[in-house]
């Protein structure tokens, strides 16, 4: 039986692993051969084929749900139902529309859409709207992650902006909804939004800092519903039950284990639907009712059965659930455990128990944190140690109460204001460990490394005493510190990261790094902080010695503060030091200044004759091995005249397309002068400018000039003086990704 479990189990999973879908043609002789293969007792074999057939399909019908290529970027009036739980941040809200219907297109069956300084808008309610349709779409970085395919699993086929709307019929149904108005309404000490959180799942409240704790102390899964939570309710149900039993004053005439296992699993399930039934959630229930329905009947239940169980039931319900990184870190954490803590010899002290178990999830999700490219809390052990318990046994007993107290006066809101105020002292100790050790993001490692990792995690995991197990730490330390890849001498590596409407320049000699631009930040959304910054950490970089902002606008300068913050950082210079922040303490670019790091030559150039912020740029001039590459930053077609003017026509092999290809920039005589064999382009798919702009894309096509632009091939990887061509993130093809 479990053979055969996990041969299902492993071909729903491969799903994640498949460049293109197989046709439906092979998809049926796939089935075809699955079921000959039960039908001659090769089970294992059969059941894998099924598997893998029915994550194909049900992975094909959600791409042929998405929004129509010809639809997209056009606005239409549609309307449908408001479902979920709409994200109210600000001034904007985000939410989820169902049933979709247009008299002018077909659209997907669900849409997630956007609505700047819109009205209020609560789920159950149907609206008629006027959108801006998009095919769903994300920024593809480095080890980074992977939007479309978060978009993809959870079936959702287009995404939009609001343009206007009205509301045609009020809330119907919506009891979650309603429930987070009311949590929200209480007074809970200032931790409102934590409390829906702990209670609905609900975590679009929290504030940023409140995130950023949770994630450097490893402690999200406690806010964000997990197993833990649906496992000690169901246990507290069952010990009551069984403790009146055992007092006598349980009825006599119901026997008491069918109604303790009946009521823990009626518990569990109401407060993962309370909770939103998310893949934690699925994975607990099932895993519940196996270990339930074997209490019943008084059976030994093995290790691994009901965590089997319960990875084919979510993955039969979704295979697409295997896409998210939140699948993973739920299984692997109980895989972890039931690896660990069965099949010892002897007894652990309750406390021993505990702290031991905190150690060894912190050690066995490791391999898989760096795999999905998340960060590592390095405080999570002590973190959880006492933070687990103290949600577990003081908050969420006080909180599930108080909500389903909240009609009684005074009864609901009281303890809701208790749970509120632990919940705040929670938060406060883990603000404090998060200061005193942030949360690490790991360089990135290759198959061969990560495997040592896996194995060696694996082997600290065994009982002691057994044989091998002491490899396990040099394993550890070689996949650490093995030596990594080098950019040779007389070579740099460069890196256009796919920060939208930005740009950001990673550029790698053998022992030398720098930033050219920091990529874009608005208000809250800094990309510089968001993606500039991890992408640098998983590249392996330690240190810049240079970051050099062409100018000061925004979409160039707005991420420089947040990456000086988290990686040292030798010397800022800048195009226009006057209105960069003070605390970058940047220095002006001398234009004609030149340098060599590693055999590689970079020359700066400043127009001193500048009129304007784009004119200002600071201009890079990057030779390696006789192959050259210009950042021109937002340079226009005056600043580009001058340029050929004091640089006498340097030809170019690489150009990266001034003012994100600009009607303005990319000028003519710019480009027969340089001739270069491509042009790098950094812009956002749906930007509000326009660019690049069709004339200049038709300059560059009657120059034969390629075009590489990040809003269709993602993060561009170059390594200037092998005179190679550009490598687009997703030329690494995954089935979900649109090629478009």
């Amino acid at each position: 039986m479990r053979t055969g479990m996990l041969a299902l189990a492993l071909g729903l999973l491969s799903l994640r692993v498949l460049p293109v879908l197989p046709s439906v043609g092979i998809i049926v002789l796939m089935a075809l051969v699955g079921l000959g293969c039960l039908a001659w007792r090769v089970r294992p074999v059969g059941l894998f084929l099924l598997g893998l057939c029915w994550a194909c399909l049900s992975a094909q019908q959600a791409l042929e749900d998405r929004l129509a290529p010809e639809l997209d970027g056009r606005t239409l009036w549609l309307e449908g139902r408001v479902v979920g739980l709409p994200a109210h941040n600000g001034r904007s809200v985000r939410f989820e529309l169902d049933a979709a219907q247009s008299r002018r297109a077909q659209l997907p069956q669900r849409m997630q859409l956007s609505w700047f300084d819109g009205p209020q808008v609560n789920s159950g309610e149907r609206w008629r709207l006027a959108v801006t349709l998009k095919r769903p779409h994300g920024l593809l970085n480095p080890h980074g992650p992977d939007r479309e395919a978060a978009l993809l699993a959870r079936r959702i086929g287009a995404t939009g902006n609001v343009k206007a709307g009205e509301r045609l019929t009020p809330a119907e149904g919506a009891w979650r909804d309603g429930l987070r108005q009311r949590l929200s309404g209480v007074d809970a000490q200032g931790r409102e939004a934590e409390l829906v959180a702990l209670v609905l799942g609900d975590g679009a409240g929290l504030a940023r800092n409140s995130w950023e704790t949770l994630q450097a102390t490893g402690t999200v899964h406690l806010l964000v519903i997990s197993g833990q939570h649906i496992g000690l309710l169901a246990g507290l149900v069952y010990g009551l039950i069984a403790g009146l039993a055992r007092l006598g004053l349980w009825p006599q005439a119901l026997p008491w284990l069918p109604w303790a296992c009946g009521a823990a699993f009626a518990a569990a399930l109401g407060y993962g639907l309370l909770a939103g039934f998310q893949v934690p959630v699925q994975r607990a229930c099932v895993m519940l009712a196996v270990v339930l329905l074997w209490r019943l009947r008084y059976r030994h239940l093995g290790v691994g059965l009901p965590l089997l169980l319960a990875l084919n039931a979510v993955l039969l319900w979704e295979p697409l659930a295997s896409l998210l990184p939140g699948f993973w870190l739920s299984f692997a954490a109980v895989a972890v455990l039931l690896f660990t803590f069965s099949g010892r010899l002897g007894a652990w002290s309750p406390w021993r128990a505990w702290g031991r178990a905190q150690w060894l999830i912190a050690l066995g999700l490791l391999p898989v944190l760096i795999a999905l490219g998340l960060p590592v809390s390095l405080s999570a052990p002590l973190a959880n140690l006492f933070a687990v318990p103290w949600i577990s046994l003081a908050v969420l007993p006080l909180a599930l109460p108080g909500t389903l107290l909240l009609p009684v006066p005074f009864v609901g809101q009281g303890l809701l204001w208790l749970a509120g105020g632990l919940l705040d002292v929670l938060f406060s100790l883990l603000g404090q460990l998060a200061q005193w050790q942030p949360a690490w993001t790991p360089e990135s490692l290759s198959w061969p490394l990560w495997a040592l990792l896996w194995l060696g995690t694996v082997l600290l995991l065994l009982p002691r005493g057994l044989p091998m197990r002491v490899l396990g730490w040099p394993l550890l330390l070689l996949a650490a510190f093995a030596p990594r890849e080098r950019v040779p001498h007389g070579q740099v590596e460069v890196w256009q990261l796919d920060v939208g409407q930005g740009l950001a320049f990673v550029l790698r000699t053998r022992q030398h790094t720098m930033l050219y631009d920091a990529g874009p930040a608005l208000g809250e959304h800094d990309l510089g902080e968001r993606i500039v910054l991890p992408s640098l950490r998983k590249l392996g970089v330690q240190a810049l010695d240079l970051m050099l902002l062409s100018h000061a606008d925004a979409d160039h300068a707005g991420g420089a503060l947040a990456i000086k913050r988290g990686l040292p950082v030798h010397q800022v210079r800048g195009g226009e030091t006057a209105r960069l922040a003070p605390a970058l303490q940047a220095q002006p670019c001398v234009s004609g200044e030149r340098w060599q790091w590693d055999g590689v030559n970079f020359s700066v150039w400043q127009w001193q004759g500048g009129r304007d912020s784009n004119q200002e740029s600071c201009v890079l001039l990057v030779e390696a091995g006789g192959e050259r590459l210009l950042l021109a930053g937002d340079l226009d077609a005056a600043g580009e005249r001058a340029w050929l003017g004091d640089w006498q026509a340097t030809r170019l092999d690489w150009l990266q397309a001034p003012h994100h290809g600009s009607r303005t920039s990319s000028s003519q005589a710019l480009l027969a002068a340089t001739a270069p064999r491509g042009v790098l382009i950094s812009r956002g798919r749906y930007n509000a400018f326009g660019h690049p702009h069709a004339e200049v894309m038709e300059r560059y096509r009657i120059n034969g000039i390629e075009a590489f632009d990040s809003a269709v091939h993602g993060a561009l990887r170059l390594r200037l003086g092998t005179f190679g061509e550009p490598l687009g993130l997703r030329g690494q093809r995954r089935f979900w990704r649109d090629p478009s």
